[in-house]
């Protein structure tokens, strides 16, 4: 789900901006770490990029998002859309995520498609796999288009795993999901691996609650001693 903004490019970067500080202001971040997880609302996303680096000009070309309570996942409550290239990518990514350079070149811009993310978002707890890769896009996207600093809390899923199964080693997003019996579709698709990590996460929210790690709380004074 994507809305469409309206008025010219300068006036839909005031109205995003404003926006976004209005958002930033009115974001309590220090409260969701005393919320059950089983009662907690996220955000799980996934970004596909050109590369590692936005400082060295790497791009987003695509981002995927889905909303969850706890342990139950909102399948119609979805996010997805491509971004528009500045440059060609290259053939090796174009194998890996099936995106052409021809749906890039007319797919809408990073700042249309970031602002309706963040809109999609609200002050959702963003959760993603591996999540230092989304965190440095998104931080850098953020000064870049809009002067404002990236502000979300942003959950790592692997804190879950190291916490919950230390001994099972879990790194690839394969790995965690074989190891959890949830078949793999659509690998390197940004909203189908949000999907993939939502699945995870209604898993790890309940193992984690079993061993008495109720909360984000929890999780982090948890992960301090692992």
């Amino acid at each position: 789900m994507r809305g469409k903004l309206g008025g010219s490019q300068s006036g839909q970067s005031q109205q995003q901006v404003a926006y976004l500080r209005q958002l930033q202001r009115e974001m309590r971040v220090e409260e969701t770490l005393h919320i059950p997880l089983t009662e907690l609302n996220v955000i799980v996303f996934d970004i596909e990029t050109t590369g590692f680096y936005p400082d060295q000009g790497d791009q987003i070309i695509s981002i995927g998002a889905i909303k969850v309570k706890g342990d139950e996942i909102k399948e119609e409550e979805t996010f997805y859309s491509l971004v528009r290239s500045e440059k060609p990518i290259s053939n090796e990514i174009s194998s890996l995520t099936g995106l052409t350079n021809e749906q890039l070149t007319t797919a809408p811009l990073l700042s249309e498609t970031l602002f309706e993310f963040f809109r999609f978002a609200q002050d959702y707890t963003l959760v993603a796999h591996h999540a230092n890769h989304e965190k440095m896009f998104l931080q850098h996207a953020s000064w870049k288009l809009y002067r404002a600093p990236f502000k979300h809390r942003l959950v790592d899923m692997s804190f879950l795993y190291r916490i919950a199964e230390p001994e099972a080693k879990l790194i690839t997003l394969e790995e965690c999901c074989n190891h959890n019996g949830i078949p793999i579709i659509g690998r390197h698709h940004a909203l189908e691996d949000a999907k993939l990590t939502a699945q995870l996460w209604s898993i790890y929210v309940n193992k984690l609650k079993r061993l008495g790690c109720e909360s984000l709380k929890d999780l982090y004074e948890r992960y301090t001693m692992v």
